[in-house]
């Protein structure tokens, strides 16, 4: 009998010694050093969107993340700013709807005039085809100084510039899905601040 306690007890025991594993090569291992793969993840690509290991795929998709996480760290600040109650002064257009009358969120589709909602649209079509655009082929996908402006960035070391991409990268991320929750609290009605 305890001789059976006792293998039973191996047995269970041996169920949770590592595993050894031979060092397999696949197209994702490609990606592994690339920027943002980091622990505890690592390089994760739960669809398999490049599976297949093509950087140009990868720059695409890297480019692509860059400009939603910078779009969207614009939406937080810009949702938390009109949130906080801060408004433009004056009129929004000639009838005299005042840009303090306009709400928050997703309110704001209905009480903004057509006229103002094709300005926005316009200037977003503007930036996307003119201005957003890596043009000279730039240090890094996503690089859209275009050799126009600097702000000091060929002062930095390799390890800083690096450092500063990840957090970037990193910051883009987390406004994803900052500025989602803030759209889910506002659909469920839930404050996001405290009355002011």
């Amino acid at each position: 009998m305890k001789s059976a306690i006792f293998a039973s007890l191996l047995a269970t025991a041996a169920a949770f010694a590592p595993a050894s594993q031979k060092a397999s090569t696949t197209a994702l291992s490609a990606f592994e050093g690339e920027l943002g793969a980091q622990q505890p993840l690592g390089y994760w690509d739960p669809l398999g969107l490049v599976a297949d290991g093509s950087q140009e795929k990868f720059d695409r998709l890297r480019y692509v993340e860059l400009k939603h996480g910078r779009v969207c760290m614009l939406a937080i600040a810009g949702y938390l700013t009109a949130e906080s109650g801060l408004r433009l002064p004056g009129d929004i257009d000639f009838a005299g709807t005042s840009f303090a009358s306009i709400p928050n969120g997703f309110g704001a589709f209905d009480a903004v005039p057509a006229a103002g909602i094709a300005q926005i649209v316009g200037f977003i079509g503007f930036l996307e085809i003119a201005v957003m655009k890596d043009v000279t082929g730039g240090e890094f996908v996503g690089d859209f100084r275009n050799g126009a402006i600097d702000f000091g960035w060929d002062t930095f070391d390799e390890d800083t510039k690096s450092q500063k991409r990840a957090i970037e990268l990193n910051n883009g991320r987390a406004a994803q899905m900052g500025i989602l929750a803030l759209m889910v609290h506002e659909k469920l009605g839930v404050p996001i601040l405290p009355p002011h």
